[in-house]
């Protein structure tokens, strides 16, 4: 390794930007889409229901999106969710009932998890080892930006009606998954790999490791705090407690996501070197301590400072999170259900999450709910401190200081037809049955399972 770091392969930064386009055209149906529901006169709990119907399909149809990653591979499953969505929301432009809407946002939810879980898998294979913190926080770091910007496209399209954002995103989505097919079609490190060379990986095998457990712990914990109660609590508790205007809520999600993307992409690549485990367990700590404290604001401020501090909690730990599964996935990964079940702990977080926590802010108060919220955050930190770290050594010593460049010539090594290939390239030696191994395949208790991904990983 030279002292200069390596250039990302084309692959992700396709991927990355598809992942931005995608978050944009989100975050512009979105704000519009209980107002589209409302005007086919229904009530509120009916136009709520539209979002549940399409969070339900997600969770619902993650096994078998994890199940058609193994058979099919990521990149075809990522196309047609792709397509799938497209077409719905293009459709429910059109949709002349409640009900049909309904039906079309369900179909939806479908291809939005074929796409979501796909879209990791290929991301976490193509990715170079001694890179995934750097590219899990330019990940997450596109798809907050494009959430965030999405509702600024949208409130300068408003004068189009309630039906425009859903034909404008079905445009995107359909640009994207052409933009991506023609990307990767003749790409040699995201084409299907040959028969022999890789290993399928269950969600048995994987729950079998204690860092698995506390990764599906932490995202059920992120999923409940960040995406579910925070969504649902803070715009009540900003109105109704401290009796401030509507808009005011905005603001405060928007602080979250301000700290949140201040440290995105920094806390990716320090992973890299530093490992997992200090951003899982810091980061987890500091989100829950912005939580809680959220809970007791005596005004505006408190709220604004608090939901920074929650914001840059959540910044540290996301990237580490997805890196430590594809840590333990390891290189040459195909492990769909895995991933599926990575996923769906979010979803069941955010599903749960308001449920559990408003009921308890109704029979108490916002301070002990949001406290309860912050304590499941805290019990995640605490998984992660008793596992081990999955950070492959090999990789770690892979990874250069942060002030070295970006990119050079020897970036450009292992190119065929075009494309830089990294599968292989670092971590991997042979045993002594001549077979390739990870890095980091130290055995872990009596099955003889690598850490972060043994010979046998898929």
């Amino acid at each position: 390794m030279t002292a200069r770091t390596k250039a990302l392969p084309t692959e992700i930064w396709v991927m990355v930007g598809a992942a931005f386009v995608i978050a944009i055209g989100f975050g512009l149906v979105a704000p519009v889409l209980p107002q589209f529901a409302r005007s086919f006169g229904v009530g509120v709990a009916a136009a709520s229901a539209i979002v549940s119907a399409f969070a339900l399909m997600r969770l619902l149809f993650a096994p078998m999106s994890g199940r058609l990653v193994q058979r099919l591979g990521e990149r075809w499953v990522y196309l047609g969710g792709l397509v799938i969505v497209a077409v719905s929301t293009g459709a429910s432009a059109f949709a002349q009932t409640y009900w049909q809407l309904l039906v079309l946002r369900s179909v939806g939810g479908i291809g939005s998890t074929m796409f979501t879980v796909s879209s990791l898998a290929l991301v976490i294979r193509i990715s170079p080892p001694e890179q995934r913190g750097r590219v899990s926080g330019l990940w997450s770091t596109s798809f907050l930006v494009g959430s965030v910007s999405g509702p600024l496209v949208g409130g300068a399209l408003a004068g189009l009606g309630l039906r425009a954002p859903f034909l404008i995103y079905a445009a995107a989505l359909l640009a994207v998954s052409l933009a991506v097919h023609l990307s990767l079609r003749r790409s040699v490190l995201a084409a299907p790999e040959v028969s022999g060379e890789l290993r399928l990986m269950s969600f048995r095998e994987a729950l079998a490791r204690p860092a698995y457990r506390a990764v599906l712990w932490s995202n059920f914990a992120n999923g409940a705090a960040v995406f579910g109660v925070r969504m649902a609590l803070v715009p009540l508790l900003v109105v109704e407690v401290l009796s401030q205007p509507p808009g005011m809520a905005g603001v405060a999600l928007t602080a979250f996501a301000a700290g949140n993307v201040a440290v995105l992409f920094l806390s990716g690549r320090l992973s890299d070197r530093w490992g997992r485990k200090p951003f899982l367990i810091v980061g987890t700590l500091v989100c829950a301590v912005g939580t809680a404290g959220l809970g007791y604001a005596p005004d505006m401020t408190w709220v604004l400072i608090t939901s920074v501090v929650a914001g840059l909690g959540s910044g540290m730990m996301t990237p580490a999170q997805q890196a430590a599964v594809a840590d333990i996935l390891g290189p040459k990964a195909r492990g769909g259900p895995v991933l599926a079940g990575f996923q769906m702990s979010a979803d069941l977080g955010a599903v749960l999450g308001p449920i559990a926590v408003g009921a308890l802010a109704e029979e108490t108060s916002y301070g002990v709910a949001l406290a309860a919220t912050g304590g499941l955050l805290a019990l995640a930190a605490l998984a992660w401190a008793v596992v081990g770290e999955t950070l492959p050594r090999q990789a770690a010593a892979e990874v250069p200081d942060l002030g070295d460049a970006s990119g050079g010539a020897e970036a450009n090594l292992g190119v065929a037809g075009g494309v830089v290939d990294h599968r292989g390239a670092v971590g991997e030696r042979e045993n002594g049955a001549g077979h390739r191994v990870s890095g980091d395949d130290v055995v872990d208790g009596p099955t003889g399972l690598g850490k972060g991904g043994a010979s046998t990983v898929g």
